[in-house]
């Protein structure tokens, strides 16, 4: 730096640092010295004598010293996470008279630990509160025209984060809200809380005006965040209660500023508030946002972090050649890896890339932009070459939140079941038939405009929602449309198109975008009668969540780890492989996103279960797959327990992109697949598959009796998928019940029909609505037959439903492939038998 200290100075702080190195305090955690000898980085270095490890060397002679900016920092890697209590700088003459000392899990979200003004040098010993792997002083203002230069940085707590610590998950996120008053319907008390710093609270003008937030449980208050409005409180109180009636003050404020506040607390409370007592201007009070931090039991578990190996990132910089190269490394060894190990992800950031992605198995191509539009590519493309240009294996990928500008004019993706096509901008037409027009069994697309027309072709069904298309070609068998801008009229049995004008409810997948230099995972709002895209006017509505807010998880992470996360409040990002559990993922706590990237698949072992979802607000399920274990299981996903009553019509739970299935890869097992026995829940696009093919197959091998048991009310099904299960696929025992789109094959390997009675009926049928139930509804769903075992079995109705006003369908069809077993009735009885090497369908245009 120049050697600004005097040789008196460096005798005094030699000294300091000396005594503070042999004896240090005892602050409440056990005060270690954790920083010394570890890893320690800088925004910069004056030479390379005044490097950042010589701040961390224990060593009172060595320094760091910076470049001659305000704006630097040096950091420290603890090497774990861990509870932080104290902080020790020992500045040499160059030091800094205002900064912040922050703390972070992930060395990129932090957190302000403790702000400095009016520093005079010499050696700082702050006392703070929380846990971080990283510890920084970033500094804000020099004392002198030199940079800042520190003989010892000295971080002291308790490694692990014990319990007791304050954790960094927002526990007031989306969590239920009130208030005394609210200025107007466009500032209520739940904007507040939403995570959005766009949206705000406003109360009407009094002093005594207060909001507050259910946190759901008792929970022990550590530190409660304010980020006020310009009608701030120069003096409030920040209150606790477990009741919501008796409060008690966690905390009196007097001579407020506004601006961000960090406050630390200490008290049990279900429910915190500001209570405000004094305005500073002469309107009410107005929150942007309101978070409450809460201690851990355990070990804090941190948020965010790398996504793992099989996450491949790309941005514009980087040479189209280099880029391509990557895809198609990956898609030669994917492009027929049925059922292979290897997963992954592919992130563009926001640009325009000269580059076409082959997409084969377990392979996401995802935009990272806000907006579809963010993220320009040439082509994301699907074929059937490796199978001989049949598409009907095409399973298990997918791509979403990207535009395509096709070279040719027109984009193909020649799919079947389990691969989404999400958020997608299609500048051009979109093919979804292989090369030659072999046959394909797909398909699902979901909030996506296709500029020109949609090219089904040799598709036999295919399910479209809340999109718009330029034109459809055809239809096969079961085209079904709801909320799809351009789509053709309902003209089934003609031309197989079912079309309802709008969705009744819906609400689209999260997913992961890039902005502000970091990670994020944005959750769309609920629509209700929805129709086009939900980016037509801009940014989809809904909340943005941090990915410092997430546990990362990885392929080794055990059950035990993950449940601990989300007990302790984040969501899950599931990275691309295979999870091998020994008990079920637990969602116990509203609001809980679990997403997983590049087909991440669950595999349960010891007959577990692989999820299971409290009967709670909210819970987003989205993009994974799992894979029954050997050990046969009761059921796979469970939404809700036993008896679930809670109503969640306001804030329902979905499942997208949701698979499962049973034998393919081994020899899986498992009775039930999903079970929903919450309200309210939406299930958008799912395959359950008891395999047909592959390894562990066979009608007493991979056995597994139902796919999917509904027993909540008001549930939603949208793009239902369900094959080839023992008995009936699909029982439906909850009220009010409804579904658009459904496609199915029985299984095709019961041994003879004896072995295939339902008591005396022959056959179970693919669908079933309960002898209870009085109202239920189906648009547009069809089940086929082929045994090939042995193709005289006979199915005696594909649909099984009460005779009721209330129950009704539209638009039914069975099928008997080339001739291999018979449906004898469409429904109830009723309807043609679906028979014969035509294959031609059964089709029935409305019920009763």
């Amino acid at each position: 730096m120049r050697g600004l200290f005097r040789p008196a100075a460096l005798w005094v702080a030699s000294a300091v640092v000396a005594a503070l190195i042999a004896v240090p305090s005892s602050p409440a955690l056990a005060d270690t010295l954790l920083s010394q000898g570890k890893t320690a980085t800088a925004s910069s270095s004056e030479n390379g004598g005044t490097g950042p490890a010589n701040a961390v060397d224990g060593n009172t002679g060595t320094r760091w010293s910076s470049a001659s900016t305000d704006s630097q920092w040096l950091q420290v890697d603890l090497g774990a996470s861990a509870g932080i209590s104290r902080v020790v700088l020992t500045w040499e003459a160059a030091y800094g008279s205002a900064y912040k000392i922050q703390a972070s899990e992930n060395g990129t979200t932090w957190t302000d630990l403790k702000t400095v003004t009016g520093g005079d040098g010499g050696a700082d010993t702050w006392d703070v509160t929380g846990n971080g792997r990283y510890v920084r002083m970033l500094g804000t203002t020099r004392a002198t025209g030199y940079g800042y230069s520190l003989w010892e940085f000295q971080v002291f707590g308790a490694t692990g984060g014990t319990g007791g610590q304050c954790g960094t998950t927002n526990a007031a996120l989306n969590k239920p809200a009130g208030a005394s008053s609210t200025e107007n319907g466009g500032t209520p008390a739940s904007a507040a809380f939403d995570g959005d710093n766009g949206t705000r609270w406003a109360s009407a003008t009094g002093d005594a005006q207060w909001v507050q937030v259910d946190l759901g449980s008792e929970q022990t208050v550590c530190k409660i965040g304010l980020r006020w409005e310009a009608a701030y409180a120069s003096a409030f109180k920040l209150q606790g209660s477990v009741n919501g009636t008796t409060w008690n003050d966690l905390k009196s404020v007097t001579g407020s500023t506004g601006g961000v506040q960090s406050h630390d607390v200490s008290g049990t409370a279900r429910y915190v508030r500001m209570q405000g007592v004094t305005r500073a201007t002469g309107y009410g009070y107005s929150l942007w946002e309101f978070s409450v931090q809460t201690t851990s039991d355990g070990p804090v578990i941190p948020g965010g972090g790398p996504l793992g190996p099989n996450v491949h990132v790309f941005d514009p910089s980087m040479s189209s050649a280099t880029i391509q190269s990557q895809l198609d490394a990956v898609f030669a060894q994917q492009e027929s890896a049925q059922f292979g190990t290897g997963r992954h992800a592919f992130l563009f950031k926001p640009g325009t890339y000269n580059v076409n992605a082959k997409v084969g198995f377990y392979t996401s191509i995802i935009g990272l932009g806000q907006n579809p539009d963010d993220v320009t590519l040439n082509g994301v493309t699907v074929d059937a070459g490796w199978f001989g240009g049949n598409a009907t294996q095409n399973f298990w990928r997918s791509t979403e939140n990207l535009s395509v500008q096709p070279p040719g004019g027109t984009n193909q993706w020649a799919v079947s079941q389990a691969a989404p096509f999400r958020r997608m901008h299609i500048k051009g037409a979109l093919n979804l038939a292989p090369t030659g027009y072999g046959w394909a069994s797909g398909g699902y697309i979901a909030d996506s405009k296709i500029d020109g027309a949609v090219g089904p072709y040799s598709q036999q069904q295919w399910y479209t929602r809340d999109s718009s298309v330029g034109g459809w070609v055809n239809g096969v068998w079961n085209m079904v449309f709801s909320g799809v801008q351009g789509a053709p009229a309902t003209n089934f049995p003609d031309q197989s198109y079912t079309t309802l004008d709008t969705t009744p409810i819906s609400r689209e997948k999260p997913y992961l975008y890039f902005a502000g230099n970091e990670y994020r995972v944005f959750v769309p709002s609920k629509r209700t009668d929805a129709r086009g895209v939900s980016w037509a006017n801009g940014a989809t509505p809904g909340t943005s969540l941090p990915l410092g807010q997430f546990f990362v998880a990885k392929p080794g992470d055990s059950a035990a780890t993950i449940n601990a996360a989300l007990a302790q409040g984040l969501h899950l990002l599931l990275t691309p492989g295979i999870y091998n559990l020994s008990q079920p993922i637990n969602v116990t706590r509203a609001n809980t996103v679990v997403l997983g990237l590049g087909l991440a698949t669950i595999i349960p072992g010891g007959g577990a279960s692989a999820v299971k979802v409290a009967d709670v607000d909210g819970v987003k399920l989205a993009g994974f797959l799992v894979d029954a274990g050997t050990q046969k299981s009761d059921v796979l996903i469970e939404v809700g327990p036993q008896g679930s009553s809670a109503d969640h019509a306001a804030n329902p739970t979905t499942l997208q992109d949701v698979f499962v299935r049973i034998g393919g890869a081994f020899a899986g097992n498992a009775t039930t697949s999903v079970v929903v026995n919450s309200d309210d829940v939406i299930i958008d696009h799912t395959w359950l598959w008891r395999g047909d093919h592959g390894d562990g197959i066979g009608w007493n091998v991979n056995t597994a009796e139902t796919g999917l048991v509904v027993n909540g009310d008001d549930v939603l099904a949208t793009g239902l998928f369900v094959e080839h299960y023992r008995k009936y696929d699909v029982e439906w025992y909850g009220e009010r019940g409804r579904t658009i789109f459904f496609q199915n094959e029985k299984a095709y390997d019961p041994p003879n029909q004896a072995a295939y009675m339902n008591g005396s009926t022959k056959g179970w049928a693919a669908y079933k609505v309960g002898p209870a139930v009085n109202t239920h509804e189906g648009w547009g769903l069809g089940s086929y037959v082929y045994f090939n075992v042995d193709p005289t079995i006979e199915v005696e109705n594909g649909f099984e439903t009460p005779v009721k006003p209330g129950v009704k369908f539209h638009s039914l069809l069975t099928v008997s492939l080339g001739g291999n077993g018979r449906v004898n009735h469409v429904i109830n009885g009723t309807g043609g038998p679906a028979s014969g090497t035509a294959t031609i369908p059964s089709k029935i245009v409305s019920y009763p």
